[in-house]
């Protein structure tokens, strides 16, 4: 374990593992994992769950059509921002722009293509006090706040951050898992989305090929993070975060989640 954690941290690294298995107090593996590194796209994770709890108590219309647009309020009053698709992974909801598209299919390339603007546009139908909702319920520290949208960059200048623990992002994970964040459908479909994720390169890549596996991962210059919800036949549910903000090239950060993942997995659950 210790090898894989310092090959991706790379001396001046910061490396946060968690593993949480459902129905057990303490985190079976914990390495750092208090220490804040930016949420990237883990915040989406949050979003998504909020989504689906607003759904379910039949205030949000997931069939819905929204006109897709590229300019918010930001959280900052009486501030605006504009979003760039040159920094978006989803073009096809950027090829939409004008026209209306359905809530349930913005949610899902919100996750499983990591899209920023349809995360904006999921947002700004939930309101971020549901997602406070959600990390509250999973008894989230703290050290995670998720006070804005992406690319909200007048919030950014006012220093109000997105911030994750990897303890944190375990805790989500594993209260969904046990039903806590939302009701039997909803949970059921937000694993659902969680499993569509193509994005699979960090912590499935590590994971023996028998379980099952959703994942919401993030990445930004200098960061790549990981969280995935693992479910595996005779085993409870488990909560695993790997977040990595260390030198290296996107594709060295991932490939240390993979082996991170694949030795924390080794240690904790294969006894």
């Amino acid at each position: 374990m210790e090898a894989a954690v310092t090959g991706v941290r790379r001396g001046s690294g910061t490396v946060s593992v968690v593993l949480r298995v459902s129905g057990e107090e303490a985190p079976r593996l914990a390495i750092d994992p208090e220490a804040q590194h930016y949420a990237a796209s883990t915040m989406k994770l949050p979003v998504l769950v909020a989504a689906l709890r607003r759904a379910e108590r039949g205030e949000l219309d997931l069939d819905r059509r929204v006109v897709v647009h590229d300019d918010f309020d930001s959280v900052v009053p009486g501030q605006r921002f504009t979003m760039d698709p040159d920094q978006d992974s989803d073009p096809e909801t950027w090829a939409a722009l004008g026209d209306a598209v359905a809530l349930r299919d913005l949610v899902g390339r919100m996750v499983t293509v990591s899209g920023n603007l349809a995360t904006d546009l999921v947002l700004e139908q939930v309101g971020p006090a549901e997602v406070a909702t959600v990390l509250d319920l999973a008894g989230c520290s703290p050290g995670t706040t998720l006070p804005r949208g992406i690319e909200d960059y007048p919030a950014r200048d006012a220093r109000l951050d997105n911030l994750v623990t990897a303890d944190d992002l375990a805790r989500v994970m594993v209260a969904l898992a046990e039903g806590r964040l939302a009701g039997p459908a909803a949970t059921a479909e937000c694993e659902r989305v969680l499993r569509a994720q193509t994005y699979r390169g960090g912590i499935p890549a590590g994971l023996p090929p028998r379980l099952v596996i959703g994942n919401k991962t993030g990445w930004i210059d200098g960061v790549n993070h990981d969280v995935a919800l693992v479910r595996a036949a005779g085993l409870p549910p488990v909560g695993l975060a790997v977040l990595v903000s260390a030198p290296g090239t996107p594709e060295e950060r991932e490939a240390g989640i993979a082996r991170v993942a694949a030795a924390a997995w080794d240690l904790t659950m294969s006894r």
